[in-house]
């Protein structure tokens, strides 16, 4: 048994539960998340689209009433990019024999990297239908992101799911669930684990959200379109590559000959699929960043 560890504590996955006409209908943290989330992001995209300051020659790219419009575009991208990337990228087989379960979101399965490029779409045709720049539109959503990652990951914690690998560190705790204690340990020996949900929170929602706001109102980034885009697809994409190294595998991914759950691997080395659709999110940040930075210097 593992000298240190932390017992999971006692939370419950709902808020509250009442029933109606026979049936059940809960609140949920992750439900919350996404609701508190997305009315956080609403309200940062409106106190920035009204100081022109902000933006390149004081002129923003859209009108804070648009805001909410927008927000409706970007909750479908969500759901319906987050979908289908989770059937693409880690699940096509069981799909493509069980097309009528693609459906069923709320059995769970979404996948961040295909909700951020279904956002992506999305927002892309609400500027093209707008005549909007498109990476000032890009610029101002990505500076809201963070804190629902932040919300999102907190409730993953709560929720008991998407817990890292088992641990001997002093922090690690010690999820419920036989999944979660299935680490090989011996007979009546406790499996802690990452809390690699909180690595998240702290690297995706807490610390690139305060860089982004930083660089938007201190340093003047909105004024270099693509900028604050890159920033954030880069180190998005850097802190999920760094906690991939410690966050369990999906479990469609791990057999007897690779049981770190490596999407790709050659003698034992490679990288999870986390890792893998994270490269691409660095590569491109990195372009924005330099690119941004690059017609800026050429302006001056």
């Amino acid at each position: 048994m593992h000298a240190f560890f932390i017992p999971f504590p006692d939370l419950s996955p709902e808020i509250f539960a009442v029933e109606l006409f026979g049936s059940r209908f809960a609140l949920r943290w992750y439900a919350l998340a996404y609701i508190v989330g997305i009315v956080i992001a609403w309200r940062l995209a409106v106190g920035a689209l009204r100081r022109p300051a902000l933006w390149p020659e004081q002129r923003p790219p859209m009108k804070p009433a648009q805001v909410e419009d927008l927000l409706t575009w970007i909750i479908l991208g969500v759901i319906l990019g987050g979908r289908l990337g989770y059937v693409m990228f880690y699940q096509p087989g069981y799909y493509l024999q069980n097309p009528a379960e693609v459906i069923r979101i709320w059995q769970g399965g979404m996948a961040f990297h295909g909700g951020l490029l279904g956002v992506i779409f999305a927002t892309w045709i609400y500027a093209l239908r707008h005549n909007i720049p498109r990476l000032q539109i890009a610029d101002l959503v990505a500076h809201t992101v963070p804190p629902g990652l932040l919300l999102g990951r907190l409730a993953n914690f709560n929720n008991a799911e998407l817990w890292g690998r088992a641990t001997d560190l002093p922090w690690g705790v010690a999820f419920p669930g036989q999944a979660a204690q299935a680490c090989g340990q011996a007979l009546g020996e406790i499996c802690a684990r990452h809390p690699s949900q909180l690595y998240e929170a702290v690297l995706e929602g807490l610390l690139l959200g305060a860089v982004l706001l930083w660089l938007a109102y201190r340093k003047g980034a909105l004024r270099l379109p693509g900028y604050v885009t890159g920033v954030f697809l880069a180190g998005y994409g850097a802190a999920r590559f760094a906690v991939e190294f410690v966050r369990q595998p999906d479990a469609q991914f791990v057999a007897e000959n690779n049981p770190l759950g490596l999407a790709f691997h050659i003698g034992g080395y490679g990288l999870t699929m986390g890792q893998i659709l994270s490269l691409p999110m660095i590569a491109i940040g990195v372009v924005l960043i330099l690119r941004a930075r690059r017609n800026g210097e050429a302006k001056t």
